[in-house]
């Protein structure tokens, strides 16, 4: 793998959790890109990203939303699994499970 900071080789076992993040959502987008193009244009148009959130620093959590928003933009539904705080305030419509003795509930917000 290459490092566009450094221009180096990188071997990506030495990726912090942040950037193993940022590197998944990549090759997931990248891979529906291709699916799409295989599949005669056929869009997947629903992405779900489960967790990864808390290992990211504040710039690039900001930084990911605004790609996630984009793809939002853009006709995609986007689906985030998540704990972080930070996340309720720049995403406008969830659904929050909340687990009770007699089961969990589940409301939408927004």
């Amino acid at each position: 793998m290459r490092d566009d900071w450094s221009g180096e080789a990188r071997d990506p076992s030495t990726l912090s959790g942040g950037e193993s993040f940022v590197v998944s959502l990549a090759l997931a987008l990248g891979l529906a890109d291709v699916i799409t193009a295989e599949a005669g244009g056929a869009m997947l148009e629903t992405l779900f990203v489960d967790e990864g959130f808390g290992s990211l620093d504040a710039d690039t959590l900001e930084d990911v939303l605004d790609v996630l928003d984009g793809l939002r933009d853009g006709g995609r539904v986007v689906g985030v699994v998540s704990h972080v705080a930070e996340m309720r305030d720049r995403i406008p419509t969830r659904l929050v499970i909340t687990k009770h003795r007699a089961g969990s509930r589940l409301a939408v917000e927004a």
